[in-house]
């Protein structure tokens, strides 16, 4: 199946979901897109999920000879307990359920639907997982890996350096664009999710080392080309985000840290070592650009237990 909206223009490069829908499921799952991507502002990655999700349950459907709108509570209850019962993750099944419900909740204002089969439909308790992260001596091992006496040593320098100084997603680190850059003032200007504009201050370790590249690596690589990415490849391409995980994997390696590590990772390891020297919640919430402060109050966990360590360490009772 062919996905294309409006919604979905510029997702050319990532894969389409693909599943044996009828002719009248495609053209609700493209309304949909086109809903979700005019009235929410969501991300590219965010509406391929919902797309992936729905377009799933209504290849499901289809074998059964049945069409998302004649959809029964009983069905999406089916439908969840097979996904369940063949190793799908609490996580993804509650992802799942959401989707559902949102295309529901959508079917129902625009009376295409006159009741709800997702209503009353619990979601899967989740625990709630402690993010991953690194030392602050891991770090400094993983940022002095790459070989800055080399173009691209010195551009994995920069990008390395920029990620851990502002907490960046790596969808926003690697979609940077020169435009967005503010050396004199040390700031880049993102923007997220949501389509919301946040200033995150470099530091100036991260400055050093961004506009080293710029002046002295970035001009090399493009080789006379054009390219608005800041982070670009031998190709004068902005570099991708599996280009870019492939990249930390091999300087963890060559750093002997053991750690499962992405760039996810190291988002973690700027708000865990922010809130460990003495940051608050809030603003952490406005550097990692999260709307709502119950995301970023997950991070209170790792401080408690920082904390916990130094008292056991210091206090003479510890």
């Amino acid at each position: 199946m062919k996905i294309s909206s409006a919604a979905t223009k510029n997702t050319s490069s990532a894969s389409q979901p693909k599943h044996k829908l009828s002719t009248q499921d495609q053209a609700l799952i493209l309304r949909f897109s086109d809903m979700l991507w005019v009235e929410s502002g969501l991300s590219k990655n965010t509406l391929l999920a919902y797309q992936n999700d729905i377009s799933t349950f209504a290849g499901w459907l289809n074998n059964k000879n049945s069409q998302l709108t004649q959809a029964t509570h009983k069905d999406l209850h089916n439908y969840l307990v097979e996904r369940i019962s063949s190793g799908m993750k609490a996580r993804s099944s509650a992802r799942l359920l959401s989707s559902l419900r949102r295309l529901y909740q959508y079917l129902i204002r625009e009376n295409i639907i006159a009741k709800d089969p997702s209503a009353q439909i619990v979601s899967p308790k989740l625990g709630r997982s402690l993010p991953k992260s690194l030392t602050e001596h891991d770090i400094e091992l993983l940022l002095a890996a790459p070989d800055t006496s080399q173009h691209l040593g010195l551009r994995d320098r920069a990008m390395l350096e920029t990620l851990y100084a502002s907490g960046l997603r790596v969808s926003e680190l690697i979609c940077l664009k020169t435009s967005q850059i503010n050396l004199r003032q040390g700031v880049l200007r993102i923007t997220g999710k949501g389509n919301k504009e946040r200033l995150v201050p470099l530091g100036e370790e991260a400055q050093h080392w961004l506009e080293k590249y710029l002046s002295e690596a970035r001009p090399e690589l493009l080789k006379h080309l054009r390219c608005n990415a800041v982070f670009i490849t031998r190709r004068a391409a902005a570099m991708t985000r599996q280009a870019f995980w492939y990249l930390i994997k091999r300087y963890a390696q060559h750093a002997n840290i053991s750690k499962p590590l992405s760039p996810h990772v190291i988002r973690h390891a700027f708000a865990t070592h922010l809130l460990n020297h003495g940051a608050d919640l809030r603003t952490l919430q406005m550097l990692l650009g999260h709307s709502d402060l119950s995301t970023t109050q997950i991070y209170t966990h790792i401080a408690r237990e920082r904390l916990k360590e130094i008292h056991a360490k210091h206090h003479p009772r510890g």
